[in-house]
């Protein structure tokens, strides 16, 4: 619980710090540093989690804006005791094994690839058309993200109160 707690009051305060100098971290690497974060806050139907001691798989759909950076934030993350593992891939078509994905601004149009399965998507502001379960925008200088919990419950995906009270808005 004090762990969760931690990770609920760091990303409020990465969420919330506005990003003014360029000393202080860019929108790239706060967004991998959320990706990972994210996951600790959604329930996936036990039939779409990994099997046994499978890791935990968050990819990257089309073109890559994160490198190590990702690798990085990802690498002391674990869900439910499982490593977290960064695939990427070009399309989403081959996301099989993903329970979450980002899907970069080249490749939004494949969002219907998913359909129905509990995948968690996040996209960028920068991507036109539609968008994932969360996207990401940057409004007066901070990272912030809206959430779509309508499409979350179309996935029966659930997820947490913690997490939807720090986002921009959440469409019902």
């Amino acid at each position: 619980m004090r762990q969760r707690l931690t990770l609920l009051i760091s990303l409020a305060v990465a969420l919330l710090h506005p990003i003014a100098a360029s000393a202080e971290p860019t929108d790239v690497s706060v967004k991998a540093a959320f990706l990972p974060r994210f996951v600790r806050y959604v329930t996936w139907p036990p039939a779409a989690m990994p099997h046994g001691s499978d890791p935990f798989v968050l990819c990257v759909i089309g073109s890559d804006p994160f490198g190590q950076l990702l690798d990085q934030a990802a690498g002391s993350q674990s869900i439910d005791g499982r490593h977290i593992v960064i695939r990427r891939m070009n399309s989403a078509a081959a996301a099989g094994d993903c329970q979450a994905a980002f899907v970069s601004a080249n490749r939004v149009d494949e969002l219907s690839d998913f359909g129905g399965r509990p995948v968690l998507t996040v996209t960028d502001g920068s991507a036109a058309g539609p968008h994932g379960i969360i996207h990401f925008v940057v409004v007066g200088g901070r990272v912030r993200f809206f959430i779509d919990q309508a499409l979350a419950e179309r996935r029966h995906l659930n997820i947490s109160s913690r997490l939807l009270a720090l986002a921009l808005g959440v469409r019902q």
